[in-house]
């Protein structure tokens, strides 16, 4: 089965164009780039809203590229021995690890503080 080139899709509405050196720019997603961790302001707090009573630590306020978090989310995920995700700019850890995840977090160099009673 081949592949269809979907690229008409994503054309914003434009549909044809009576220009001759007309050039449709599908502009280039900016990748956001990472502050170092010394700059970086993350909130830790516990979150059980919408998630069937159960508790998880949430990390919030991460600016920086999908890779990175997912890469700090790894390292958080490993050093409390337990899953998790990363969406969204937030790091999901399953259950109440909020001291754990602000310990490496400073340990690691980030400005990381306790948020939400």
């Amino acid at each position: 089965m081949s592949k269809k080139n979907n690229d008409w899709k994503k054309r914003d509405g434009v549909v044809y164009s009576t220009s001759d050196n007309f050039e449709y720019n599908q502009g280039e997603e900016e990748s956001a780039v990472t502050l170092p961790p010394s700059q970086q302001k993350l909130k830790v707090l516990l979150d059980k809203k919408q998630r069937a009573g159960k508790q998880v630590t949430l990390v919030e306020g991460f600016i920086g590229s999908e890779e990175d978090l997912k890469e700090l989310g790894k390292l958080l995920k490993n050093k409390c021995s337990v899953g998790g995700s990363t969406k969204d700019g937030e790091i999901l850890i399953q259950g109440d690890h909020r001291e754990k995840v602000l310990q490496v977090l400073i340990q690691a160099g980030y400005g990381a503080k306790k948020a939400g009673g």
